[in-house]
C-alpha cells in the first residue's frame, strides 16, 4: 500500500503571481511613496526660495562633522556631540526602565503606602517641565552628592522618562487577564517567577509601540541638557554657530542627526507592528 498523506487545502497559502505581488506592494506603499515625493518637492522649493535670500555655505560645515587625515578619520565636534547624545540616551533609558518598573510594581502592590508614594511621585514628575527638573537637580542636589553635569543629566532624564514608562508598564500588566496569574500559581510558580516568565514578556510585547514612542521622546529630550553645560549635540551646535555663524547649515544638520536617531528606533517598531497578526 502506498502511504498517502492527506493535505489540508487550507494549510497552504496560494502562491501569488508577480502581478498580484506588485499590486499588493503598490497598495501598501504607494501612499508612502507619494508622501515622500511631495515632501521632497516642498523641501526643495523652500530651499530654493531661501537661497535667494541666504548664501548657503555647505562646504564649510562638513569639516566640523569629521575629516580624514593621514592617521585616519577624525571626528569633528558635531560627531562628538552626537556620540555623547547616544550615550545619554542609552544610559538614561537603562535607568528609566529600572525606575519605571519600580514605580509600576509599587503602584500595583498591596501596600497603600507604596501606592500613594508611586502615585504622587509620578504625578509630581509628569506635571513639571523637564528643564525645571534639570535646574533643580543640577543646582540643588548635584552639589550635595558631588554629581557632575553629565550624571545630573542622566538621572534627571531617567527619572522624567521613568515616570512615563511606569504608566506604560502598568497599562501593559493590567491589560493581561487574571487567569494568567491563576494558571501560573496553580503550576507552583512563585510571584517573581510568574512576573519574569509569564507576565512581563507578554506585557512588554503589548506596550512596545508606546515604549518606542517614549524612547523617541527621550532622544529629543536630550537636547535640553545643554542648559546645564553638557556637551551634547545641541551644545556643540550652539558653540559652532557662535564661532562660524553658520546657523542654518548647522541646525539643519543637527535636525538630520536627530531624525536619524529617532528613525533607528521607529523603523524596527513599525516593522514589528506590521508583522503582528491582526485581530478581527
Amino acid at each position: 500500500m502506498q502511504n498517502r498523506t492527506n493535505k489540508n487545502p487550507y494549510s497552504q497559502k496560494p502562491k501569488k503571481t508577480l502581478a498580484e505581488a506588485l499590486r499588493l506592494f503598490w497598495a501598501n506603499y504607494l501612499e508612502v511613496f507619494i508622501f515622500f515625493v511631495c515632501m521632497a518637492i516642498i523641501s526643495y522649493w523652500i530651499y530654493d526660495q531661501a537661497a535667494s535670500q541666504y548664501r548657503w555655505q555647505w562646504g564649510r560645515i562638513w569639516r566640523y562633522v569629521g575629516i580624514f587625515t593621514d592617521a585616519g578619520f577624525k571626528a569633528g565636534p558635531l560627531l562628538e556631540g552626537l556620540f555623547l547624545t547616544l550615550i545619554l540616551t542609552l544610559e538614561g533609558l537603562f535607568f528609566a526602565i529600572i525606575i519605571g518598573l519600580a514605580l509600576c510594581f509599587a503602584r500595583l502592590s498591596l501596600s497603600p503606602v507604596a501606592q500613594a508614594f508611586s502615585r504622587h511621585i509620578v504625578s509630581l514628575i509628569r506635571n513639571t517641565p523637564l528643564l525645571i527638573q534639570l535646574f533643580l537637580f543640577y543646582y540643588i542636589l548635584a552639589p550635595i552628592f558631588s554629581f557632575s553635569n553629565f550624571t545630573s543629566a542622566v538621572f534627571t532624564l531617567a527619572l522624567f522618562e521613568g515616570a512615563y514608562l511606569s504608566e506604560i508598564f502598568r497599562a501593559g500588566v493590567t491589560s493581561l487577564p487574571k487567569a494568567q496569574w491563576e494558571a501560573s500559581f496553580s503550576l507552583g510558580m512563585s510571584t517573581p517567577m510568574t512576573l519574569r516568565l509569564v507576565i512581563l514578556p507578554q506585557a512588554l510585547r503589548n506596550v512596545l509601540p508606546s515604549f518606542s514612542g517614549q524612547l523617541i521622546s527621550l532622544i529629543k529630550d536630550t537636547s535640553l541638557v545643554s542648559a546645564i553645560a553638557v556637551a551634547d549635540l545641541t551644545q556643540k551646535a550652539r558653540a559652532l554657530i557662535s564661532e562660524t555663524f553658520l546657523s542654518f547649515e548647522t541646525w539643519l544638520l543637527v535636525a538630520f542627526f536627530y531624525f536619524l536617531l529617532t528613525g533607528l528606533v521607529s523603523i524596527p517598531a513599525f516593522i514589528y507592528a506590521r508583522r503582528q497578526p491582526k485581530t478581527r
